[in-house]
């Protein structure tokens, strides 16, 4: 049995074929972030903090409601990710920056007024360092604020054998490498434990019966099978016939598919 390792793997694949994930995603759960900042109460002049920035998606939109006397900066240990974010606010002119650096060695002082992060701490052996480093960055009276999943909550209808076994390999690719893939309920004693104030949650769990949503499995199961493969636990014609199965069942009109339950948690800096 593969033993987890305590080194942050990503089991996700990076380079060009994380930006092109994340392009999707970013699109498809924008609806649900935008209205988790707008009830924090991002504003005008605010300065904010994206750490796992990805390509940059969610710190373009916090440069542009902050505005010009606001800051939006966005780090990320994929350079290739940060060149794509980089070029998308030249070509619209945005004043986000965006830094290379590993959020469990990153130190900034405290001075952000909203500290943002989405889908990064099920990745780490560590979370609660991330968190730690997160809150060390926002000023007293700032947000914290943090989307993360619950993997296992995943659901489609009818009954999928690939999907099930598409969530079943991912949930233990990730604890193969130290992760947990379920860390969306315990956010909130993660956040009590970091000493925030007005610590509050919601969570929403996007369905979908065509679109891009439904795409997502599919892509994200060809994306973690180079890990599932390295670690035993399928063979490389498995997750190619997963893959496939998946792009069939989602092409199905009568089908549904959710991404997992994602739990939004947002705390006040003492």
């Amino acid at each position: 049995m593969n033993q987890p390792q305590s080194n942050d793997s990503y089991v996700l694949l990076g380079g060009d074929p994380a930006t092109k994930r994340l392009k999707l995603l970013a699109r498809i759960k924008w609806p649900t972030t935008k209205t988790l900042l707008q009830q924090v109460g991002i504003r005008t002049g605010m300065r904010c903090l994206d750490v796992g920035c990805g390509n940059g998606a969610v710190t373009l939109k916090l440069v542009l409601r902050v505005g010009p006397t606001g800051q939006a900066v966005g780090i990320d240990r994929d350079e290739h990710c940060l060149e794509f974010a980089r070029r998308r606010a030249a070509q619209h002119k945005l004043p986000a920056v965006f830094r290379a650096e590993n959020v469990t060695e990153f130190r900034a002082a405290p001075t952000y007024d909203l500290v943002y992060s989405r889908f990064l701490l099920t990745h780490l052996a560590k979370p609660e360092a991330a968190l730690e480093r997160m809150v060390q960055a926002t000023q007293r009276g700032g947000w914290v604020i943090v989307e993360d999943i619950e993997f296992a909550a995943h659901f489609c209808y009818p009954a999928c054998f690939a999907f099930s076994r598409y969530v079943d390999l991912y949930q233990r690719a990730v604890k193969a490498t130290g992760g947990d893939p379920n860390i969306g309920p315990r956010l909130v004693s993660l956040f009590l434990d970091a000493g925030l104030d007005d610590v509050q949650v919601e969570v929403v769990q996007p369905t979908f019966r065509s679109g891009h949503g439904k795409r997502i499995a599919a892509i994200t199961m060809a994306h973690i099978g180079e890990a599932v493969i390295q670690q035993g636990l399928a063979s490389a014609q498995e997750v190619k016939d997963i893959v496939t199965d998946l792009d069939q069942f989602s092409a199905d009109p009568r089908t549904i598919l959710s991404l997992p339950r994602i739990f939004q948690v947002w705390g006040k800096k003492r």
